[in-house]
C-alpha cells in the first residue's frame, strides 16, 4: 500500500493533493484580494464540481453559451487552490469565477463580506465515495486502492484529498451566516435542472431570457457535458496522459444511487450507523437514489 503522504499534503488539518499545489500561495491565502462580485463554487470533490463550472460559465458568459469562445470551463472558473494553468488571477476580468474544495476555515476572509455569492454543491455521500473509489484509481496522483472496502475506509477517516466528507460540510453549513452562501443539493438538479438553475440565477442576481434558460440547461445535461471537450476535462488528460492510471474519464456517470452496485449490505450498514450519529440533527437532506429514466 501506497503512503498516503506520497499523494496528499496536509495543512492546517486538510489534506490537499500535491499536483499543481503552491504551498506559498496557501500560507497567504487569507490575504487573498477578492472582488465584491466574486463568485465562488465550492464542493467536496466529487459532489458535482465540473457540472457547476459549466452551469456558472453559461449563466455568466454568453460566448460560452453561444459556443463561440474555444474556452474552457477549468479556464473560465479556474480552482483558487490549484492553479493548474499558472493564471496570473489578479488580472482576469470582472466578475471573476472560482472553484474550490477548501474547508470554511482556509478560505480568504475577504468571503466573509456577505457581498461575494458562494454556491455550496453537496450530493448524498455514498455516491460521492463510490465515485471517488473510481476517480482514484483512475489518476495517478491520487492513492490507489485495490478494493472498495479499502477506499471506503480512507474516505470514513479522511485520508483523501478533501479529508473528511462530514467535517466539510457540516463546517460550511454550522457557518454560514458568516457568508452570503446558497446549498444546492445535486440529486435536485439531477431531478430539475431547469427549476436547479433558475434558484440559482435567483441567488446571483441573474435574469436570463427563456431561449437563454432553455441553452443553459440543455448544455448542462451530463450526457451533452460528457461529450463537450471543453467542459468535461478530456482535454487535461490528454495534454498530460501521465496523469491517467488507468483508462477512464472525469465524467464517468452522474447517476444517483450508483452506490447500490458498490456497496454490500454490511458496508451499506457500517456507513449507515457512522452518518446517523455525524449528522444527527443535521438540517439538509439527502437524496440516496431517485429514478431516472
Amino acid at each position: 500500500m501506497d503512503d498516503i503522504d506520497t499523494f496528499l499534503l496536509k495543512f492546517k488539518g486538510f489534506y490537499f493533493g500535491r499536483e499543481a499545489l503552491n504551498v506559498d500561495f496557501l500560507e497567504n491565502l487569507d490575504d487573498f484580494e477578492i472582488r465584491d462580485d466574486d463568485v465562488f463554487i465550492i464542493t467536496y470533490p466529487k459532489s458535482g464540481t465540473i457540472w457547476s463550472q459549466q452551469l456558472l460559465s453559461l449563466i455568466y458568459f454568453e460566448e460560452h453559451c453561444k459556443r463561440t469562445e474555444n474556452l474552457e470551463t477549468i479556464d473560465r472558473a479556474p480552482f483558487l487552490e490549484y492553479n493548474f494553468r499558472k493564471m496570473n488571477f489578479d488580472e482576469r476580468p470582472s466578475p471573476r469565477l472560482f472553484s474550490s474544495h477548501l474547508p470554511y476555515y482556509l478560505v480568504p476572509r475577504g468571503l466573509k463580506n456577505k457581498k461575494v455569492k458562494i454556491i455550496y454543491v453537496y450530493r448524498n455521500p455514498k455516491d460521492v465515495m463510490c465515485s471517488y473509489f473510481h476517480f482514484s484509481n483512475m489518476l495517478s496522483t491520487l492513492k490507489p486502492t485495490s478494493t472498495f472496502e479499502e477506499f471506503m475506509t480512507l474516505f470514513l477517516e479522511g485520508k483523501v484529498l478533501g479529508s473528511l466528507w462530514f467535517d466539510h460540510i457540516k463546517g460550511w453549513y454550522e457557518h454560514k451566516n458568516y457568508f452570503n452562501i446558497q446549498f444546492m443539493m445535486y440529486e435536485e438538479m439531477k431531478k430539475d435542472l431547469k427549476t436547479s438553475v433558475k434558484k440559482i440565477c435567483k441567488f446571483l442576481g441573474k435574469e436570463l431570457s427563456e431561449e437563454v434558460m432553455d441553452s443553459v440547461v440543455r448544455q448542462a445535461t451530463f450526457q451533452n457535458m460528457k461529450y463537450d471537450p471543453l467542459a468535461n476535462y478530456e482535454n487535461i488528460l490528454n495534454d498530460k496522459p501521465e496523469f491517467k492510471r488507468t483508462e477512464g474519464h472525469f465524467l464517468r456517470k452522474g447517476t444517483v444511487g450508483d452506490w447500490k452496485t458498490h456497496m454490500t449490505v454490511e458496508q451499506n450498514e457500517k456507513f449507515d450507523k457512522i452518518f446517523q450519529k455525524k449528522m444527527k440533527d443535521f438540517p439538509l437532506e439527502f437524496i440516496w437514489e431517485i429514478n431516472e429514466e
